[in-house]
């Protein structure tokens, strides 16, 4: 399946271009339209801002957007720290900049419900988004097992704005999320949810380019993006794609230490086209 080039938002698209058009692949937590929303307006703030034509590449599921860059597709990606690790070792992208907040997962219940603490999960269903969700999933269920010795059964539903859903209809005990996202949930969903569970923060997303884009072009891209942060109505829209306190990010700093937790065993490399 071709992804999704969200044609409602054309409005928000360049004009023809003479030169390159490079692809921005984000990781879909959110919907494909939200996902739209969020980044179109900063991609048409860097087409006017350094002259390069960037078009928004938006996948609907987290396997096809792995599969995506783990082939090299896309020029420059938004995803998650543990991705980057992948992306690096799959095709050596380059983290560029990244947001200045660690990143915490966080595991939510119905307030209403009957959990109360992790002990009360032993055994119960638990949402994520995916497998490789790295908050959300991926090391909130290392954690689980490895730490807290809780067995349950996983249940992928493709987005955060999912899992908590599943939660609140009751479909899953608890589920995985991130604060970021959490946030900007409706107040009635928020006011519903209960996190029982926080894991210790990390380096949170970056936005990297594959090796291939020039350094002048991932230059420019970078100055473009650090200009926002020194204006406040810049920093609203690097917030609106969870690139709050924008800073540069560094590989062997922020990164490379996510190759030490040794999570590989936890991941689950699935087809583009399979089931989720």
């Amino acid at each position: 399946m071709r992804p999704l080039l969200l044609l409602l938002l054309s409005l928000f698209l360049a004009p023809a271009w003479a030169g390159p058009v490079y692809t921005l692949s984000v990781v879909p937590q959110f919907t494909p339209v939200d996902i739209g929303l969020r980044w179109s307006p900063l991609l048409a703030y860097l087409e006017k801002e350094t002259g390069i034509s960037l078009q928004l590449r938006v996948m609907d599921r987290i396997p096809k957007f792995e599969s995506d860059f783990l082939d090299g597709v896309p020029d420059f990606i938004y995803l998650n720290p543990w991705h980057e690790v992948m992306a690096k070792k799959a095709q050596g992208y380059l983290p560029l900049v990244r947001g200045g907040e660690s990143l915490n997962g966080i595991l939510v219940v119905d307030r209403e419900g009957p959990i109360r603490r992790l002990a009360d999960l032993d055994g119960k269903v638990l949402a994520f988004p995916s497998p490789n969700a790295f908050g959300a999933s991926l090391y909130m269920r290392a954690l689980l097992s490895e730490k807290e010795n809780i067995h349950y059964t996983p249940v992928y539903v493709g987005t955060h704005q999912n899992v908590y859903r599943h939660v609140l209809l009751g479909e899953a005990a608890a589920g995985g999320g991130i604060a970021a996202t959490l946030e900007k949930e409706p107040a009635g969903v928020r006011a519903r949810l209960n996190v029982i569970f926080t894991a210790p923060g990390v380096a949170p997303h970056p936005l990297a380019a594959h090796p291939r884009v020039p350094a002048d072009v991932r230059a420019r891209v970078m100055a473009a993006l650090l200009k926002l942060e020194r204006d406040p109505a810049g920093r609203k829209m690097l917030a609106a794609v969870e690139l709050d306190h924008l800073q540069v990010a560094d590989y062997a700093r922020d990164y490379a230490p996510l190759e030490k937790l040794k999570l590989s065993g936890y991941m689950q490399i699935e087809a583009a086209g399979g089931k989720k």
